[in-house]
């Protein structure tokens, strides 16, 4: 479980392929504190720990990870947002996120906003999906390559976010440019309300 406040952005250092799988060689500043098997976000995908060496550590996505991500895109020396799994005694500043992507988005704007930006990203969209609560809703929750956000101008299949300059500064927002392909997961508690929703009708 995460928040969705992504505590840096790491580098890759290596890409190593093996059969559908791909090891992901990454560096950041809390390698010494992590361990084998433990769970940490990438751009919002939850992947597990597999090797710890000096300060760079490996984590591994199978072949249906990559399929729904931006994950098999990714070169040597790009930024990935990290986050490490939350902590249940803390204060919940983002919002729940599982670390589950349930798809891609395309950017297609960006615009200055009074020191901030505003992104407009788009997504396919699909009506069976969207009746079980894979949308967007004006004012609530969604994450961007792992990173909390509050939803304006929502649309059947676009949505625009607000971006500070400390996020923008803080996270591979900076990277992000028209066409650039982002992940995104939408709220849980959405989903579950359009599922309960669904079955009642039944």
């Amino acid at each position: 479980m995460f928040s969705g406040i992504v505590e840096e952005s790491a580098i890759v250092r290596k890409l190593q392929r093996d059969g559908g799988n791909l090891h992901l060689t990454l560096s950041c500043s809390f390698v010494n504190e992590l361990k084998i098997d433990q769970s940490v976000a990438h751009n919002g995908v939850c992947l597990t720990v597999v090797n710890i060496s000096g300060d760079e550590y490996t984590v591994t996505a199978i072949q249906e990870t990559l399929d729904r991500s931006n994950l098999g895109n990714l070169k040597v020396g790009d930024r990935v947002n990290v986050e490490r799994s939350m902590l249940m005694n803390g204060r919940l500043d983002g919002h729940i996120v599982q670390g589950h992507v349930d798809c891609t988005a395309q950017c297609t704007a960006i615009s200055e906003a009074d020191g901030s930006r505003y992104f407009t990203f788009e997504y396919l969209f699909n009506r069976e999906m969207a009746e079980q609560g894979y949308v967007t809703v004006e004012k609530g929750s969604v994450t961007v390559n792992g990173v909390s956000l509050t939803v304006c101008n929502s649309k059947p299949n676009s949505f625009q976010v607000a971006i500070i300059p400390y996020t923008f500064e803080h996270t591979n927002f900076r990277d992000i440019r028209v066409g650039s392909k982002v992940n995104l997961e939408f709220d849980i508690i959405g989903k579950y309300i359009s599922r309960l929703a669904m079955v009642s009708k039944l």
